[in-house]
C-alpha cells in the first residue's frame, strides 16, 4: 500500500537520485494567491513563474508542486524557499514516517495520505509533504491526479468558514484534517466489512472467510502505521513553539488532534474484533467438525446392533440338517430371513426413539 523509496546505501546525505517514469507521475504545478477578499489561481510550467514570497502583502500562497519526475524543477523549488537540501531528499524518497521538522525559515511536515483507487478500491497510501513558511505553504504529492484536498480548494473558493480569513497556518491544518479526517469513511467501510464477514463466518465458515479476514488485518495494521505517527506530528505542532503556527490555529489543531485518537481508537477496536472473528472462526469450525462427528457416531451406533445379529447368523453352523440340539433353531426356519430383518428395523427403530429423547438427534 505505501510507496518507499531510499537511496542506496553508502549514498552521500542530501543526494537526489532521479526517479523513472514508472515511479513517478509528471509534475503539475498550481499556484493559489489568496486573503479574504480576493483570491487568484495560476497554472504554471516551471518554478521560475512562481513569486518570491516574502510574507509582506497579507496573503497567503499556497503552491502545489504534484509529481516528482522533474528533478530540476524540484532543486529550483528548493533554491526559491530556502529549503534545505535534507528536506528534498525526505521528499523525493517517499515513505517518510509522519514527522514535522523545523528549520529557521520554515516548518517541513510529512503526512500520509490514505484514499481508495477510483478503479480497483485498493487503500492507497501516499506521502504528502509541506514546507509551511512566513505568508507561503509548499504542499508536494507524488501523484497530481489523485488526492482528498479538492474540499479544501473548494473551501478557498467560495470564501465560507476560516480559511481565507486566517494565515498559511490554518491552510496546514485545514490539509491535515482533510488527510486525517479521510480515514473515516475508510474505516467505517471497514467496520461494515468486518460486520458482513462476522455473518458469513457464523453461517458458512470457510477457507476464503480466513483470507478475507488476513486482508483487514493487514490494513488495519496499515492504517495504525500510518495514523499513529500522524497524532505525535499533531502533538508537535500543538505543544511545540514555533514562530508558523499562531495561537488561534492552535485552537483547531486540538480539535485535528481528537479527531487522531478517535481514529486510534476504532483500529484497536477493529483489531480487537478481527481477533475474535479468528477465535469465531476456529470455533465454527471446530463446532461443525462435532456436529459432523457426531451424526457419524449415532449412524455407526445404529449399525453396531445390526452387525452384531448378522455376524452371528453369518455363522451357519449346522449338523446333520438340524438334528443336533445345539444347531442355531431358526438355521431352517421358513420364515427366519424376514423375521431377521423385522427385528433388526425393530432395533433401528428402538434405538432412533431412544437417540430422540436423549436430544442425541
Amino acid at each position: 500500500m505505501f510507496k518507499s523509496r531510499y537511496a542506496l546505501p553508502g549514498t552521500p546525505p542530501a543526494t537526489l537520485t532521479p526517479l523513472t517514469a514508472d515511479q513517478t507521475s509528471a509534475t503539475v504545478i498550481r499556484w493559489m494567491e489568496y486573503d479574504a477578499d480576493s483570491l487568484t489561481e495560476h497554472s504554471v510550467k516551471s518554478v521560475s513563474e512562481l513569486p518570491s514570497v516574502t510574507g509582506e502583502d497579507g496573503k497567503v500562497h499556497w503552491i502545489e508542486f504534484n509529481g516528482l519526475r522533474d528533478l530540476d524543477g524540484l532543486k529550483a523549488l528548493g533554491e526559491k524557499f530556502g529549503l534545505h537540501p535534507l528536506t528534498l531528499e525526505d521528499v523525493l524518497h517517499a515513505g517518510q514516517r509522519p514527522k514535522v521538522e523545523a528549520y529557521d525559515k520554515h516548518l517541513f511536515i510529512v503526512a500520509l495520505m490514505i484514499y481508495r483507487d477510483g478503479g480497483d478500491e485498493r487503500m492507497i497510501g501516499e506521502q504528502v509533504s509541506m514546507i509551511l513558511g512566513n505568508g507561503f505553504l509548499l504542499s508536494i504529492q507524488e501523484d497530481p491526479t489523485c488526492d482528498v484536498l479538492e474540499p479544501i480548494r473548494q473551501r478557498i473558493r467560495s470564501g465560507k468558514g476560516w480559511i481565507r480569513k486566517m494565515g498559511p497556518d490554518y491552510l496546514t491544518y485545514a490539509l491535515l484534517d482533510a488527510i486525517i479526517d479521510h480515514c473515516f469513511p475508510i474505516l467505517e467501510g471497514l467496520g461494515e466489512a468486518l460486520e458482513d464477514l462476522e455473518t458469513q463466518m457464523l453461517q458458512r465458515p470457510s477457507a476464503a472467510c480466513i483470507s478475507t479476514l488476513h486482508d483487514y488485518r493487514r490494513t488495519l495494521v496499515q492504517l495504525r502505521r500510518a495514523v499513529w505517527p500522524e497524532r505525535d506530528l499533531v502533538n508537535s505542532l500543538l505543544h511545540d513553539e514555533s514562530p508558523f503556527i499562531t495561537a488561534p490555529t492552535k485552537v483547531f489543531l486540538r480539535d485535528c488532534y481528537d479527531h487522531t485518537l478517535r481514529i486510534m481508537d476504532l483500529i484497536e477496536s477493529y483489531r480487537e474484533i478481527s481477533a475474535g472473528l479468528l477465535e469465531l472462526y476456529l470455533s465454527a469450525v471446530s463446532m461443525r467438525t462435532n456436529e459432523i462427528m457426531r451424526v457419524l457416531t449415532v449412524i455407526s451406533a445404529f449399525f453396531i446392533p445390526l452387525t452384531f445379529i448378522v455376524g452371528v447368523y453369518g455363522m451357519n453352523f449346522d449338523y446333520k440338517d438340524g438334528e443336533h440340539w445345539l444347531n442355531m433353531p431358526e438355521l431352517h426356519s421358513r420364515y427366519g430371513y424376514v423375521w431377521l430383518w423385522l427385528f433388526m428395523l425393530a432395533v433401528v427403530a428402538a434405538m432412533y426413539v431412544f437417540f430422540r429423547r436423549k436430544k442425541w438427534l
